[in-house]
């Protein structure tokens, strides 16, 4: 008789084989729906040891450099996450050097305000004068945080647990407990105020990554961890039957949306709260369902700025494969085989 644990594992292992397959069709830039997409083919590699994977990143980001790399912004340097892949599956020092600029551009060019907090960017341009966004965890702290303890670099990772410090103090609801999707230092208000999926799921996913590999005496563990706790908290209450939850989290009105689905998922897998196994597996099952028979990760929103209204967010397309979707898929999918990391393990 075969042990259903196999028996799951496996369908996971062909699941994260079709996404990664699918994955390999899309033609990115060096960009952050790469950066998203090829952070998820990266943890792919690392829960199944597949060398394709690896092959293919390798082939990738060899051409393009090849062909030029277009100039840093915060969120171009979420590219970093695969160098470091990279660096660690075939140990060639180029990667490494690649990965270690981004995190000097962060250090000493990348726009900021306030305690040294990261301004969200997109291009070369101000984008977003003094706004602070959730994706930026993802982009660029979780990034440094990683590149830090990679070196042995402890001023970035004091600078990426900074990023966690303020982008909490600006962005996490003291009554929801959940996310804003940015906040305006300027005006001093939170835009819209709506709390995003895809937004939250940047905040918790990287926090239950930081939690893995920092020391739990260190006081940016302590509040990381609560945040994190009652994030999650919040977030399981507003899962929708079918697994998934809406794009705009309490507006049930919004459309189900996978990318922040699969990010929230993903977070509560690494964090493995008792409780919360069954939301895990309605996540797991709400997840699979959104995967074609090609690999493509459906029913995911369309690069989201912070929108000026809810109409705006429940407006934003959803018809298209995005590299977010099938990069936090792929997240999700790996977090799910692989539960035992240590800390100081590969992060």
């Amino acid at each position: 008789m075969e042990d259903p644990n196999q028996e799951r594992e496996a369908e996971i292992k062909s699941l994260i084989d079709l996404v990664v397959r699918r994955t390999m069709d899309i033609d990115f830039s060096w960009s952050w729906p790469a950066g998203v997409a090829f952070y998820g083919v990266g943890r792919a590699w690392e829960s199944t040891g597949k060398a394709m994977y690896i092959d293919y990143l390798k082939t990738w980001v060899d051409a393009y450099i090849k062909l030029g790399l277009p100039s840093f912004q915060v969120n171009v340097v979420s590219m970093g996450h695969c160098l470091i892949t990279l660096h660690e599956a075939t140990g060639d020092d180029r990667y490494l050097d690649l990965a270690v600029s981004k995190a000097r551009f962060l250090e000493t060019q990348a726009l900021r305000f306030g305690e040294g907090v990261f301004q969200h960017t997109v291009s070369s341009v101000n984008d977003f004068p003094e706004q602070a966004w959730t994706d930026t965890l993802f982009m660029a702290a979780y990034f440094l945080l990683r590149m830090g303890l990679k070196t042995g670099n402890k001023a970035w990772v004091d600078d990426g647990l900074n990023q966690w410090y303020w982008h909490e103090e600006y962005l996490q609801d003291n009554a929801t407990n959940l996310y804003y999707h940015g906040w305006d230092n300027v005006q001093k208000n939170h835009m819209s105020g709506l709390f995003w999926a895809r937004g939250n799921s940047w905040a918790a996913y990287t926090m239950a990554q930081a939690l893995r590999h920092i020391d739990y005496l260190y006081p940016a563990f302590m509040q990381i961890e609560g945040s994190l706790r009652d994030q999650l908290s919040a977030l399981v209450r507003l899962q929708s039957p079918g697994g998934l939850w809406h794009t705009i989290l309490d507006d049930p009105t919004s459309y189900e949306e996978t990318s922040g689905s699969a990010g929230i998922a993903a977070a509560l897998a690494l964090n493995a709260h008792p409780l919360h196994r069954a939301a895990l597996e309605r996540a797991y099952q709400g997840v699979k369902g959104q995967i074609a028979s090609d690999g493509s990760v459906l029913n995911v929103s369309g690069g989201t700025g912070v929108m000026a209204d809810a109409q705006a967010y429940r407006l934003v397309p959803h018809k298209r494969v995005q590299g977010w979707g099938q990069g936090l898929t792929l997240a999700f999918l790996s977090a799910l085989i692989r539960p035992g990391i240590s800390k100081g393990s590969s992060v």
